[in-house]
């Protein structure tokens, strides 16, 4: 199966295809098709990037080729990191409306070439920000089923992680899934949370102890608060700030840890590529796998309520896209900051979807 990576040459991009050959996802026999712009410096970086990436692993390569306009893009996978993204500096803007305004059309671009040259297969991958944008402008154009985003999917990964280090253990012990919206406005459901050799009224002791007596009730509150004191004290002391951040409950570390270290300057290229790849290898692997991700509702019930529009949720997802939403009944703070979420993403898709993202 072959793989094309738009916006090859961005940071995440970069990584993407890097860590795609490093890790052997595509035989030899296989493409990876790595794709930019023919107006823009990409044009000709990807041609470098081809260059160094049969230069450093030939012995395992896959075919590697360029694409330069989004009617070119052949693949089975299409991993969308093509657009802008916030600038990673301490004062940096992350107005997810900004991103959309520049994004919007991008995202178009390639669904409609897509939709108009496509193998009518593929499934879509979104990693470009907003990915709930991104994920309601391709599968308008794709069918639904074949586009996902993938920040659900990499805030379980870090909810996860920020989950196995307050417990003292690696994070392959621990399940449990993020939903809602990818950055400040994630939904951590603890109530999917299970440890490995904790049975259950140890897990429930073990997340008591986490949740500190907090409920999603104040969640909202507390990400805009922590996010306002480590933009102070990003600019004075970036190394006081991060250590400020381990004082935090684990749900909350998950928001502000990522956030500031884009705003550090070293963003946050190499996680979101290898959750990425996740994604890709499970499509590649064929069988459906559980994880999270961004997609396009159409009247599943997810808490008690019939959703429409794009949400993070944990769903099955195999070689033709994802089939199914797996999540029990939530309770009440989780259910009720879900509902407040999913209104929030439509309130930022709706008007892009009306104006055809042009």
């Amino acid at each position: 199966m072959d793989v094309a990576v738009l916006g090859a040459t961005g940071d995440v991009g970069r990584q993407v295809c890097t860590q795609l050959v490093e890790r052997r996802v595509l035989p030899t026999s296989s493409r990876l098709q790595l794709v930019g712009r023919a107006d823009g410096h990409s044009g000709r970086a990807t041609h470098g990037l081809r260059a160094d990436l049969v230069d450093a692993y030939d012995e395992h390569a896959p075919l590697i080729d360029v694409a330069l306009t989004p009617e070119e893009v052949v693949a089975d996978v299409v991993v969308v990191c093509a657009g802008s993204t916030a600038p990673a500096r301490p004062d940096a803007s992350t107005d997810r409306g900004a991103l959309a305004a520049g994004n919007a059309a991008v995202f178009a671009a390639y669904a409609d070439a897509l939709a108009a040259h496509g193998s009518g297969s593929e499934v879509v991958v979104v990693v470009s920000n907003p990915v709930e944008l991104g994920v309601a402008v391709m599968a308008e154009r794709l069918g639904r089923h074949r586009v996902v985003g993938m920040g659900a999917w990499l805030d379980t990964l870090r909810f996860r992680r920020e989950v196995a280090v307050s417990l003292g253990v690696r994070r392959h012990r621990v399940t449990g899934f993020v939903a809602g919206q990818h950055g400040d406005d994630l939904v951590p459901l603890w109530s999917t949370v299970r440890v490995s050799g904790l049975d259950l009224a140890e897990r429930r002791r073990a997340v008591d102890g986490l949740r500190r007596g907090r409920t999603l009730a104040t969640f909202g509150a507390e990400v805009t608060a922590a996010q306002a004191e480590l933009s102070s004290l990003v600019l004075d002391d970036v190394e006081a700030a991060f250590a400020r951040i381990d004082s935090y409950p684990p749900d909350l570390r998950v928001v502000t840890r990522p956030s500031l270290t884009h705003r550090s300057g070293a963003k946050t290229a190499a996680g979101t590529a290898s959750a990425t790849i996740d994604l890709v290898e499970t499509v590649l692997d064929g069988r459906d796998i559980v994880v999270a991700g961004q997609v396009t509702l159409d009247g599943e019930t997810i808490a008690g309520r019939e959703r429409h529009g794009v949400l993070g949720v944990p769903v099955v997802l195999g070689p033709e896209g994802w089939s199914r939403v797996l999540l029990d009944d939530l309770p009440p703070d989780e259910a009720t900051r879900l509902d407040e979420v999913a209104d929030r993403i439509a309130a930022v898709t709706a008007p892009w979807l009306a104006a055809g993202a042009r």
